[in-house]
């Protein structure tokens, strides 16, 4: 069924909540009503219309708290879409990042950004033992992309894929010692079946019955399908970091180009949300600078005076890092070897809803 037709046999109340008109309204009111404190000559027919605007455009969650941010899908992926922005000059150089300066940078547009998040973002392109290493923007912001946009259905596998590992490892054998010479020997076969993973039809069909009547954002099933079609098993985190790669899920959530054009595409212009939240103002850095009116346009946010110190993407730089994932196709360890020479691994270093 196209989304066309899926909408004219919505009712009213389907549609409101769909598209969370309502949430939109009511932040709409919201914030006019605290702007008309600081300007009482405001007029609120232009008002809303700039909120409106800002929201299509994908504006609006500049300078915008945590709470209102996780809000939507469309908040999210909006969010996403302004950390290239206002970032992307840091790829354009090759600088490499931690985890602790994304999470500083990320702060300047959102005070209170969790930085369990990052973290989790983290985990996706590095080992848990090398998670200090130093990060490329491009693999950072498609691993950040999928991690926030799909943070509940992430959870959510990685509780199924834990539960297919309980029941298909061996169960281990209890040794009774007729002496006591006799010591018992843990049994190793469960941790063998953790590094081979799951089988990859059995996971498949295990997120198809999580997709339906999640009340999250999820993937397409297409592109999950054609993610796992690829190998016979799968490991957890070789499914997150191609689920990060897949060019299918980043066309479908629609706010970032191809990785080809993620640093050559123009400079848009991006103009600033018709008003600064109070709780916005109040934590926002001075170096970002002053407020803005609502017609100033915006090509990225004045670096602060304490910028996180940057590196260049010198080989030695990333010779250091030797924990790094690759962002291959999911497969058991040995097949994920084998598949790291492929012309699209070559292009990175280590890569790898409607909410609450």
């Amino acid at each position: 069924m196209s989304a066309q037709n899926e909408r004219y046999n919505m009712n009213a109340d389907e549609y409101l909540e769909r598209h969370h008109v309502l949430t939109y309204l009511s932040d709409a009111v919201t914030q006019l009503l605290e702007h008309k404190d600081e300007n009482p000559k405001v007029n609120p027919a232009k008002f809303f219309c700039d909120y409106f605007l800002s929201l299509r455009e994908g504006n609006h969650t500049l300078f915008r708290e945590y709470s209102f941010i996780k809000l939507t899908h469309h908040n999210r992926s909006s969010f996403i879409h302004t950390v290239w922005k206002c970032f992307k000059h840091i790829g354009q150089k090759g600088d490499l990042l931690s985890i602790r300066e994304y999470h500083s940078l990320i702060g300047l547009i959102c005070h209170d950004f969790p930085f369990e998040l990052v973290q989790k973002t983290a985990r996706i392109i590095l080992m848990d033992d090398a998670l200090d290493c130093l990060i490329s923007f491009s693999d950072f912001l498609y691993a950040f992309q999928v991690q926030f946009c799909y943070d509940e259905f992430l959870s959510k596998c990685s509780e199924v894929y834990q539960s297919l590992l309980i029941a298909h490892s061996p169960r281990e054998t209890v040794v009774v010692p007729t002496s006591t010479e006799i010591e018992a020997q843990p049994h190793q076969s469960s941790g063998q079946a953790s590094n081979d993973g799951v089988d990859t039809n059995q996971f498949y069909r295990a997120l198809v019955n999580v997709c339906e009547g999640f009340h999250h954002s999820v993937p397409p099933l297409p592109a999950l399908k054609e993610i796992l079609s690829g190998a016979s098993r799968v490991t957890f985190y070789g499914f997150l970091m191609a689920v990060a790669k897949s060019d299918s899920i980043n066309s479908s959530i629609g706010r970032l180009p191809a990785k080809a054009d993620l640093l050559s595409a123009a400079d848009e212009q991006m103009t600033s949300p018709p008003i600064r939240p109070g709780t916005a103002r109040q934590h926002r850095p001075d170096s970002v600078g002053p407020r803005l009116p609502p017609t100033t346009i915006i090509s990225r946010p004045r670096p602060p005076d304490s910028k996180p110190s940057s590196r260049q993407s010198s080989g030695a730089t990333k010779k250091s890092c030797t924990k790094t994932r690759k962002m291959a196709a999911p497969a058991s360890d040995a097949s994920a070897a084998s598949s790291s020479s492929s012309p699209s691994d070559d292009e990175s270093t280590g890569s790898g809803s409607t909410t609450n």
